[in-house]
């Protein structure tokens, strides 16, 4: 069975012991207004105009592959917005908290793009498949955004189903989503990108997670669109209502 992720270095774990897929329309109580929630599987259909990059985490210092995190951190994002990242406690002993490794051929190969930094949510080293910690990684941003997504992979997974849930800042569901993605050590890019994109921004959360209830799971660069999407019905909407004001102080005039 091909290995995945970080098969590469559990010994010194040990010794440190694309868019609009489907779409909902949600109304939501007092004040009542519809907003548009859409998948996105491609990175540049999310229209980012910001992102970490989790090396800002790091660094990653030889001779360890990887950077030991707790499972609960804050980061900042290019452009300055806060947000928080969590993943739950491992329920089996051993297994490792949060980890940052970069995705190298001599070092942790994936499915990642090569020199990728990659959040991980932590394994039991020195055995193949190695039990993992699922997650879901949940990321918490302290201002709503209109968009965010990831590229995902799954440790010693060939293949799993992936999903990602989005809430609002009343942690109200906003709309989730699942598809199927793939892992290898080809380092070929082709970890799948899992996001979600509003027409407004009202997204507080975003959560990561897949259909492997004993895997560890891996995301690299977060990408966020930070602004409202509108929708064109929308745009039509606000310029006939426009023109109708413009109409009624015209006939105030007369």
């Amino acid at each position: 069975m091909t290995q995945t992720l970080l098969h590469r270095f559990p010994q010194a774990i040990a010794s440190c012991s694309g868019i609009a897929l489907t779409t909902f329309l949600v109304a939501l109580p007092a004040p009542s207004y519809a907003f548009v929630l859409n998948l996105v599987s491609d990175r540049a259909a999310l229209g980012g105009n910001d992102q970490v990059n989790w090396a800002t985490l790091g660094p990653v210092t030889p001779p360890l592959p990887f950077k030991i995190l707790p499972n609960s951190i804050a980061a900042t994002s290019q452009a300055g917005l806060n947000l928080t990242v969590t993943i739950p406690p491992a329920t089996s002993p051993g297994i490792t908290p949060l980890l940052l490794f970069q995705t190298t051929a001599t070092g942790t190969p994936t499915n990642f793009a090569s020199g990728d930094f990659v959040l991980f949510t932590g394994l039991l080293p020195g055995q193949f498949p190695s039990p993992g910690n699922p997650g879901p990684i949940t990321i918490s941003f302290d201002t709503p955004v209109a968009g965010a997504g990831a590229q995902i992979a799954v440790d010693d997974t060939t293949q799993f189903i992936a999903s990602i849930a989005a809430f609002d800042s009343s942690h109200q569901l906003l709309g989730t989503f699942s598809v199927p993605g793939t892992s290898s050590l080809a380092l070929d890019n082709s970890a799948i990108f899992l996001g979600v994109l509003s027409d407004t921004p009202n997204i507080s959360q975003v959560v990561f997670s897949s259909s492997i209830s004993d895997r560890a799971l891996g995301i690299n660069t977060l990408s966020i669109n930070s602004t409202a999407v509108p929708e064109p019905g929308s745009v039509l909407a606000l310029s006939l209502a426009g023109v109708g004001l413009l109409a009624a102080r015209k006939r105030k005039t007369v």
